[in-house]
């Protein structure tokens, strides 16, 4: 794959980095899952940890069990046989529908988004709701899911301002990524609005269903049936 340059770098504390690529896209992206998911069925029990960014991972190991050594050379090994296998073949991407209330209190910077892009709000609502977005990642806070690519006629930058609160639940654009605020938090992502389902829930196992290399699609509800869902866990919504 033409943008792919396996990085492996071992640091202190028993960890391994794995780079896959240099810059993100649906293609790294995708690599990516492959291979965390391959490491992850072939690696149970050997290490401690595993850990997904968008285009890279993190391995946390234990030297009693396996050496660093032999962990980049099984890693290299993984790698080359997970390319060569279509995702579907070590995970299933499953889909699921998240309803969302654009604009107004939920969404204060639709306008921003509309402004940026020259089209009027019911246009950026139509395009974002048009679009299946494979989820690369979950982090920065709990339950925060990225999600892209972002149709690039509303691929809007970041705020230059970050907030310091955020509602859980909120749907905000980034460049060529979307994504949904698990918790409550800080973040500068360009809020275009809000869904009323409960993205993390720490007392379910998981608490979110949704895992990388998943799709998910955005589904325009109005606010009385914002109010009716309010609560309901992402994995329980059939919408």
């Amino acid at each position: 794959m033409k943008n792919t340059k396996l990085r492996i770098l071992s640091s202190g504390g028993y960890v391994i980095h794995v780079d896959v690529c240099s810059d993100i896209s649906l293609e790294c992206v995708e690599a990516t899952h492959k291979l965390y998911y391959t490491l992850k069925k072939e690696l149970s029990g050997r290490i401690k940890e595993l850990v997904t960014g968008i285009v890279s991972l993190a391995l946390f190991y234990d030297p009693r069990e396996i050496s660093s050594n032999d962990l980049i050379k099984k890693v290299k090994e993984l790698w080359e046989w997970s390319q060569s296998v279509e995702l579907s073949h070590v995970y299933k991407p499953r889909s699921f529908v998240i309803p969302v209330s654009y604009g107004g209190e939920f969404g204060p910077d639709l306008p921003s988004v509309a402004a940026w892009a020259g089209l009027r709000e019911e246009e950026v609502i139509s395009i974002h709701t048009s679009t299946s977005y494979t989820c690369y990642t979950i982090g920065f806070t709990p339950g925060f899911i990225y999600l892209g690519e972002v149709d690039s006629r509303i691929a809007a930058p970041r705020l230059e301002t970050p907030r310091i609160k955020i509602p859980a639940g909120s749907v905000g654009i980034a460049g060529k990524m979307t994504g949904v605020y698990g918790i409550e938090g800080p973040g500068g992502w360009r809020l275009i609005g809000r869904t009323p389902l409960t993205m993390f829930d720490y007392r379910r196992n998981p608490p979110t269903p949704i895992a990388p290399g998943d799709l998910i699609s955005f589904k325009s509800i109005p606010l009385e049936n914002f109010e009716r869902l309010e609560g309901v866990f992402v994995g329980d919504y059939r919408g």
